[in-house]
C-alpha cells in the first residue's frame, strides 16, 4: 500500500468516477484503475462499484476512506513541518503527563518561568495513572508523575518493570480524605472508613475495564463502594463539588497555596499506610537538563504543598 495509492482512492471519491479522477490528476484512467485493483487485491476488499453513472462505494470502501482520508492529512502535516525553515532555532520540547495533582501543575509553571527566551513547545496532561504510565512507555512524555500505595504498589510496579521505566519517591505521605470546612465530620483530626458511611463519594473516570490499582483515590477496599457516587475527569470540578456538598474523596490530602480560597480541608485517614509520590522514567535513559530541573521543581513543590496542607488543617483545628 502507498500513499499514491491511497490518493487515487481519495480523488475518485471526491470526483464521483475514475475519469475524472485521471483528469484532475492529469493521469490515464487506466494507470488509476490498475493501481486501485492492486489495492483492493491486497487488502481483499472492493472499494466501490463501477456504473455508467461513476462509482458507488461499499461500506467497506467507505469505512477505507476514512482511514485513507487521515493518513493522508498526517502526511501533509509532516511534509508542512519539515518544510520550514530549517536555518531557523528549533523549539525546545518538553512533556509532563500526571494524575490530576495541583503541586505538579506549580512545578510545570516554575520550569516555564525558568526557560529562556526561544521558541519551545511545552505540555502538560493531568490524566489518569494508567495513561500517565502509557505516555512515558511510548515517549509521548518524557516525564510522568504518580502515586504508589501499600495497596496497588505490586501491581504498578510489576507493569513499570515490564514497561522498563522506574518509579522514584519523592515524598511519602499519609492518605487522606478531602471534605468541606464545615462538613459534619471536619471536626475530627483522623477519619475512619465507617464515619464515611453514608456520604457521597467523588471519583475521577477511568476508562471502562481498567482495575480499580489504577484509580486516582485511595482505595478503600473494606468499604462497600458508596451508593451515592459522583464521577469526574476535571480536578477542579472535583473541588468545587466538595466545597458545595457532603461529598467526599480520598487521596494525597495535598493542597496548594495558590488554591486557598476553596473551602476544602483535608484529613488524614486513621490507621492507612502511608502513600508515596513520585516520578516514572524508562529505565537505562539518562533524564535530560529540562527533566533533572522539572524534578527538582517538583520535589520543591511537593514539601511546600506538605507544609501549606499542615498548617491549614492545624489553623482548621484551632479553629473549632
Amino acid at each position: 500500500m502507498t500513499f499514491q495509492q491511497l490518493t487515487y482512492v481519495v480523488e475518485v471519491s471526491k470526483c464521483g468516477s475514475i475519469n475524472k479522477a485521471a483528469h484532475k490528476l492529469f493521469l490515464s484512467q487506466s494507470g488509476i484503475s490498475t493501481a486501485v485493483r492492486e489495492l483492493e487485491q491486497e487488502l481483499g476488499i472492493q472499494f466501490f462499484t463501477r456504473s455508467n453513472r461513476g462509482v458507488e462505494f461499499t461500506p467497506e470502501g467507505r469505512e477505507f476512506l476514512g482511514y485513507a482520508v487521515s493518513l493522508l492529512e498526517q502526511k501533509q502535516r509532516i511534509q508542512e513541518l519539515y518544510k520550514e525553515d530549517r536555518s531557523a532555532t528549533a523549539p525546545a520540547h518538553f512533556n509532563v503527563s500526571s494524575q490530576r495533582y495541583p503541586f505538579t501543575d506549580d512545578a510545570f509553571i516554575e520550569t516555564l518561568r525558568h526557560t529562556e527566551d526561544g521558541p519551545y513547545h511545552f505540555t502538560i496532561k493531568d490524566t489518569s495513572m494508567e495513561d500517565v504510565i502509557s505516555d512515558v512507555y511510548e515517549r509521548r512524555a518524557d516525564v510522568g508523575v504518580i502515586f504508589l500505595s501499600k495497596m496497588t504498589e505490586k501491581i504498578i510496579r510489576h507493569l513499570l518493570d515490564s514497561r522498563e521505566l522506574v518509579f522514584h519517591e519523592l515524598a511519602s505521605i499519609p492518605p487522606c480524605v478531602f471534605i468541606r470546612r464545615d462538613h459534619p465530620l471536619a471536626h475530627l483530626e483522623q477519619i475512619t472508613e465507617s464515619d464515611l458511611d453514608g456520604y457521597p463519594y467523588v471519583c475521577f473516570e477511568q476508562a471502562q475495564g481498567v482495575a480499580v490499582d489504577f484509580a486516582e483515590e485511595f482505595q478503600l477496599f473494606s468499604i462497600r463502594k458508596p451508593s451515592q457516587c459522583i464521577i469526574i475527569n476535571n480536578y477542579f470540578t472535583a473541588i468545587s463539588v466538595l466545597a458545595h456538598t457532603d461529598a467526599f474523596s480520598t487521596g494525597t490530602g495535598l493542597l496548594v497555596k495558590r488554591l486557598s480560597a476553596t473551602d476544602v480541608i483535608t484529613i488524614p485517614l486513621a490507621g492507612e499506610p502511608p502513600i508515596r509520590l513520585g516520578w516514572i522514567f524508562p529505565r537505562d535513559t539518562k533524564p535530560t537538563p529540562r527533566v533533572e530541573e522539572f524534578v527538582g521543581y517538583l520535589d520543591q513543590s511537593i514539601q511546600n504543598a506538605i507544609a501549606y496542607t499542615d498548617n491549614l488543617r492545624e489553623n482548621h483545628w484551632k479553629s473549632i
